[in-house]
């Protein structure tokens, strides 16, 4: 038999981001500023950027797959992992957690996140799936003298090991169902068969769609996110509220729409209640939290129960307003992460709603630029996080949805509060302490971008969607 190596051109991003990790894990052996390893893994992550420009192919006999919409979601991970390391240059030495294993453990995670976007098949997904977890779990915990941050790591893998038995348990049925794991394979065969009935594909649907609203934080599986997010370090608070998130949305839609294309009215009508539920929750929740991470996690909770809709309008203008926000949410979730951060100094945590209490007067700048990202948080034009929306809630109109997006405009409406209580905070109470900002260049940087984005995106929104449309086309 001729062996013969597959074509690798479509995998060039993950092999050259592969080669990065490595590099900056021996690197570390050699050189003792570790900020060096941050500028390195930004800059390696830029080339990787630009090697994605001429990825497009299928490989491994369809189980990678290189196109449009895995392009869009690893230029979103891009941006992720930079403007999270430009969070964490300060933030760890504050935390004195400054070790090299750090950026290599991000850039890990972030493959695992690039594979599952190009996964066309199960078991590659779940590859994937499993290495962006398993570097996760190690970056909660990373602060090791902290109580808050072993408890967040020992939560979320326990919980994630959960998820990862429903998710093989979910797998193992569809192949003894199809005989394959291949998404295209599985969709030809269910249609040939005519399986769109059967209970048993009925039921590896509801076990995918557990283990993936996990991966989202969707309610009712959302329960580790407040407890991790609150306990890990700052800058991977903000790394998970967007990366995995994202990762998770893009194998949601790739599986739930070539696999079980089929069957879309079973989980369309189990995605409905889950997203107004994941909404409920976040929203509601979020209304009696004290801690900014929590108030942040539950805000996370409540925009993946928004973005959810883009699925569940199951056609392209849907997923396409999916990736938008999710572009989108990127930018300013991270820049409020990156205020926090700024809060952070010796005994000093920041993280307490009421640590913002007369900011504006003491810090007028961090105040306003924490007032752009609440804003935009919440849905207020003219910023980017009103652009996310009107795309999702049109794009789900346009489906026949629009009770649904009446309900999801309701939940916003009540995302208000506790928004606008921190910017009620800043600007109508007197300072109670006196704030030390931990300025950097790095996060000064980070939030150039982020705000920047978000009020460009806000004002001339063509472009981005412009972007996502053509990257689902034909999809």
């Amino acid at each position: 038999m001729n062996f013969q190596l597959p074509n690798l051109s479509p995998m060039v991003p993950e092999l050259t981001m592969t080669a990065l990790a490595l590099i900056v894990l021996l690197i570390d052996l050699l050189i003792k500023k570790k900020e060096i390893l941050a500028l390195i893994s930004m800059a390696g992550v830029a080339i990787v950027a630009v090697t994605l420009l001429g990825s497009s192919g299928v490989t491994f006999g369809n189980m990678f797959i290189s196109d449009g919409y895995s392009s869009f979601f690893k230029l979103i991970f891009f941006i992720n992992v930079i403007l999270s390391v430009l969070i964490s240059i300060k933030y760890i030495a504050i935390e004195r957690v400054n070790y090299g294993e750090y950026y290599s453990l991000i850039l890990f995670s972030t493959i695992g996140m690039m594979i599952m976007a190009s996964a066309g098949d199960l078991i590659v997904l779940y590859l994937g799936l499993e290495l962006m977890a398993l570097s996760t779990y190690i970056l909660a915990g990373f602060i090791r003298h902290d109580v808050k941050s072993n408890e967040a790591a020992l939560k979320y893998f326990l919980l994630g090991a959960f998820s990862s038995a429903f998710l093989l348990y979910g797998i193992s049925i569809v192949y003894g169902l199809t005989g394959t794991t291949d998404l295209k394979a599985i969709a030809s065969f269910i249609s040939e068969k005519g399986l769109a009935n059967n209970f048993s594909l009925l039921l590896s649907v509801i076990f995918l769609t557990v283990a993936f609203g996990f991966k989202i934080a969707a309610a009712p599986f959302h329960m580790w996110a407040p407890d991790v997010y609150e306990g890990a370090p700052t800058s991977i608070t903000a790394f998970m509220s967007v990366g995995p998130k994202a990762a998770g949305f893009a194998v949601l839609g790739r599986v739930f729409m070539v696999a079980f294309v089929s069957v879309k009215v079973d989980w369309v009508a189990i995605l409905i209640p889950l997203s107004i539920l994941t909404m409920a929750v976040g929203n509601i929740v979020a209304l009696s939290q004290t801690n900014i991470k929590r108030m942040l996690a539950y805000s996370s909770i409540a925009h993946a129960g928004y973005a959810l809709l883009g699925i569940i309008t199951a056609n392209n203008e849907g997923l396409a307003s999916m990736m938008n926000y999710l572009m989108i949410y990127a930018f300013m979730n991270i820049g409020a992460f990156a205020v926090i951060i700024m809060l952070r100094s010796e005994g000093f945590k920041g993280d307490s709603i009421y640590d913002y209490e007369g900011l504006s007067k003491t810090h007028p700048w961090a105040a306003a630029l924490m007032l752009i990202f609440m804003f935009s948080l919440t849905g207020i034009p003219p910023t980017a996080g009103f652009i996310g929306k009107l795309y999702i809630f049109i794009s789900a109109i346009n489906a026949g949805y629009t009770w649904l997006v009446v309900v999801a405009v309701i939940f916003s409406a009540i995302s208000a509060y506790f928004y606008m209580r921190i910017v009620m905070y800043m600007y109508m109470r007197e300072p109670k302490v006196t704030v030390t900002l931990s300025t950097s260049l790095p996060t000064d940087f980070a939030l150039v971008i982020t705000t920047v984005a978000v009020l460009v995106i806000g004002v001339f929104p063509s472009f981005l969607v412009g972007l996502a449309r053509a990257a689902i086309r034909g999809f």
